[in-house]
């Protein structure tokens, strides 16, 4: 049964947020870019989390905190042990990019926990995250990909894919026996 705030519609609206937002901006084309990868950069995780709290999927919400913090974590270490200078001289601690690695942990908490077919969609915006954080100059593709692998890595770390059923008893027999079993999925 599909339902208001199952996964894969709440990526829809995010989707179609993102949209909306691009459209009605009123600056320039590039500011326009950068101000969607900022909205995204809360929206994505907002998402995620409040999409496991409305599913009822309270261990998938641990899961979610635990890869949130250690990719927080990561990326201001990396930061600060790095301090490597943004691009034309826009400030410092460019490495790695902590947009794209927070927009990039929230697609792979996603995908890994509520499969592919939502996964996609994130990862198309959390990639486009990171296309916006070169595009306003902040950030080269290093500190790009570099964002992705950290916000990747933190969320494969604690995410394990969602088991609704949990239990499941079957019967079958045929003409000379009865079997009953069950299954437990941990």
């Amino acid at each position: 049964m599909l339902t208001y705030f199952e996964p894969k519609i709440l990526c829809t609206k995010l989707a179609l947020l993102f949209i909306i937002v691009i459209s009605t901006t009123a600056y320039s084309q590039s500011d326009a870019i950068q101000t969607s990868g900022d909205v995204l950069l809360f929206a994505m995780p907002a998402s995620a989390l409040t999409g496991s709290l409305i599913a009822g999927d309270y261990k998938g919400t641990l899961q979610f905190a635990k890869s949130f913090a250690l990719n927080q974590a990561v990326t201001i270490g990396l930061k600060y042990t790095t301090n490597k200078n943004r691009p034309y001289n826009n400030g410092e601690r460019a490495f790695p990019s902590g947009h794209t690695s927070t927009t990039f942990q929230s697609a792979a908490f996603i995908q890994k926990r509520y499969g592919w077919s939502y996964g996609i969609p994130a990862y198309i915006l959390a990639g486009y995250t990171g296309y916006s954080r070169i595009n306003a100059q902040k950030h080269d593709g290093w500190d790009v990909l570099a964002g992705a692998v950290v916000g990747v890595g933190s969320a494969y770390i604690f995410t394990t894919p969602y088991q609704k059923e949990h239990m499941q008893l079957s019967f079958s027999n045929d003409a000379d026996s009865y079997s009953l079993g069950f299954v437990y999925k941990f």
